[in-house]
């Protein structure tokens, strides 16, 4: 079982063509729960169950030119795998991952009007109602047991929700539409290593296809001529770590991971470039049970939106604990 929490800082500042001042802090804190069930059939085959939220959102502006701008999106996954352990150094794993998804935006009539031309001021809000959809995810793994070396390479499949969206623009009739939103394909080499008696290095690198996903619902579409928001580029991941044995039941680590910048115009609900985190944490075995936890610092990379607003030195800290049982 886990549990994480973050509270982010983000602000920006306004140029003086849209009345200046700050956005003051324009993203919420969020919290996600997992839940994993793992279980050996033989020395060959094992099977696992796992419950996690692994997409959100949740920002609002409460100041400036962009009060009123607001966008929520929830996530829910249940994914079953299964592992066939080829020989002592190779295993293959995959399986369906079953996503859920929905969100709601908000958009304030001064941004439907710039971004329309002036065709149309008038508040805008769309709900997009629960929607399933299937992936899958298949992978490989290398171990050395010995040296405490295993490297894994992870393939996720993207889907393609199909939303149930609710529009509305005040003085028009509300439309009921299907809005397609893709979800990021992703890959993932993951690896550790010993180094020393007690110590190992670790680290991960992931890239997301994040480029394909934007939201752009018919009725948005037909009136203002654009998407409410998306993102241009790539998303690369790359974490490098050492972690320590103390004694039999403590052992600690620490983290550094880099998301790399890409230069693009930012979206005004993401408006962040990249980012630089640390992290530092333990977990400590009692019995048959493992608690583990840590904390994180993360330094968010600059970023400008299409009105010139600039969002710089912003932070978030969060923290994540674990509790696992053995049986």
């Amino acid at each position: 079982m886990s549990f994480s929490a973050v509270n982010p800082d983000v602000t920006g500042d306004y140029p003086a063509g849209i009345g200046g001042g700050s956005t003051d802090n324009m993203a919420e804190s969020y919290s996600s729960f997992g839940v994993a069930l793992k279980y050996g059939i033989n020395d060959d085959i094992d099977v696992a169950v796992f419950l996690n939220q692994p997409y959100g959102a949740n920002a609002n502006y409460t100041a400036g030119a962009y009060t009123g701008l607001a966008a929520e999106w929830k996530s829910l996954q249940l994914s079953v795998l299964g592992k066939y352990q080829v020989n002592d150094a190779v295993s293959v794993y995959g399986g369906l991952r079953a996503v859920q998804s929905e969100a709601t935006i908000a958009v304030p009539p001064a941004l439907v009007f710039g971004a329309s031309g002036g065709a149309l001021a008038a508040p805008y809000t769309a709900t997009a109602n629960s929607d399933v959809q299937i992936g899958y995810v298949v992978g490989a793994a290398y171990e050395m047991p010995e040296i405490a070396l295993r490297v894994s390479l992870t393939y996720e499949s993207g889907v393609t929700h199909e939303f149930d969206t609710d529009e509305e623009f005040a003085g028009l009739p509300a439309e009921n539409n299907t809005t397609e939103i893709e979800m990021p394909q992703s890959v993932a080499l993951d690896f550790q290593t010993g180094v020393a008696a007690d110590t190992l290095v670790f680290g991960s690198v992931r890239w997301a296809e994040w480029s394909v996903w934007e939201v752009r619902p018919d009725l948005y579409q037909a009136e203002v001529g654009d998407r409410v928001t998306g993102i241009d580029s790539d998303v690369f991941t790359y974490r490098i770590g050492v972690g320590r044995r103390i004694n039999e039941d403590l052992s600690v680590f620490a983290r550094v991971t880099y998301e790399e910048s890409n230069g693009d115009e930012a979206s005004r609900l993401a408006p962040t470039d990249g980012s630089t985190s640390f992290g530092f944490g333990g977990s400590y075995t009692i019995d048959n049970t493992e608690i583990s936890g840590g904390i994180e610092y993360a330094m968010l990379g600059d970023a400008t939106d299409g009105s010139g607003t600039s969002f710089e030195d912003n932070t978030a800290l969060g923290f994540g604990i674990n509790v696992g049982f053995s049986f």
